[in-house]
């Protein structure tokens, strides 16, 4: 499986940013898929996550993003994305899409290269 985030940049406080990652050589959909995140001097922390089993629809926030942060994914385009809104000093971090693992902990089998987030 190959991750490719995409989507990153600088953007003014309540700023907003759309992340994409492309998502290739998975065996099947039903995979969790998140995003992780680690701000310049800190641990990479978990921020959403989303899986398509247990019929569907399954997403799970980190307190931090919730309801400014939205994942999503499009299985046809195969790309997961996360729409960032009302963007705050403290989302800054190296954000990172993972595929294969369980909600937000770490222990994710495949990972992106990151995109930069400065807000």
């Amino acid at each position: 499986v190959q991750l490719v985030e995409s989507g990153g940049g600088s953007v003014q406080t309540g700023g907003s940013l759309r992340l994409s990652c492309a998502i290739s050589g998975r065996s099947n959909e039903n995979y969790f898929l998140a995003w992780f995140r680690q701000p310049p001097g800190k641990e990479r922390e978990g921020v959403a996550a989303t899986y398509t089993g247990f019929g569907g629809g399954n997403i799970y926030y980190d307190d931090s993003v919730k309801g400014r942060f939205t994942i999503s994914q499009d299985n046809e385009k195969n790309t997961l994305y996360q729409e960032m809104n009302t963007l705050k000093p403290e989302d800054t971090a190296m954000y990172y899409c993972a595929a294969d693992g369980w909600w937000l902990l770490p222990e994710y089998n495949y990972w992106g290269q990151g995109t930069q987030v400065t807000v």
